[in-house]
């Protein structure tokens, strides 16, 4: 199914949710906007009335992320995980848990960057404990947020990409 501008989103599997978009900008320039706080910041859950507040990244096997949102009223909303695998510029696989999580354990996320062309694929597999939470994220609207941050992603590429030419 294909959500909003060009967000597909499938089910690989009864406990996976696929979320995957095109980029119009070269995989280097998409994996440094995935993993370094800079560029983070300007896309990842931004929404009215809310900003970041921690951005931490140990980009490496075993090392973890932070990331922490604070409202206008002072609300907080946090998540982080520990990086399982990665391959710069290709893969990068990392657990994910949200402090007020909706979900029981971890999710396993396997993010992979293909370009081909000059445009570069950006999926997150994203693995939950069961079918029933898979089921609830999907019915949740995480796909309206995970939509709008890929609008925002690709605003700033077209920005990167201007920038280093």
């Amino acid at each position: 199914m294909t959500h909003g501008n060009s967000l597909t989103i499938t089910t690989p599997s009864d406990r996976e949710v696929a979320f995957s978009r095109v980029f119009n900008a070269p995989r280097r320039l998409v994996f440094d906007a995935y993993t370094k706080c800079e560029y983070l910041k300007k896309w990842l859950g931004v929404i009215p009335d809310w900003s970041w507040d921690v951005c931490k990244i140990d980009l490496k096997v075993g090392g973890s992320y932070r990331y922490v949102w604070r409202n206008v009223n002072g609300t907080e909303m946090g998540m982080g995980g520990v990086y399982r695998e990665i391959v710069t510029n290709e893969r990068i696989v990392a657990t994910e848990k949200f402090d007020e999580s909706w979900y029981e354990g971890d999710a396993l996320d396997t993010t992979t960057f293909v370009e081909s062309e000059g445009k570069t694929t950006l999926t997150i597999v994203v693995k939950y404990g069961s079918k029933e939470i898979r089921d609830n994220v999907l019915e949740s609207g995480a796909a309206d947020g995970m939509n709008a941050g890929f609008d925002n992603l690709e605003g700033l590429l077209a920005s990167l990409t201007k920038a280093s030419k």
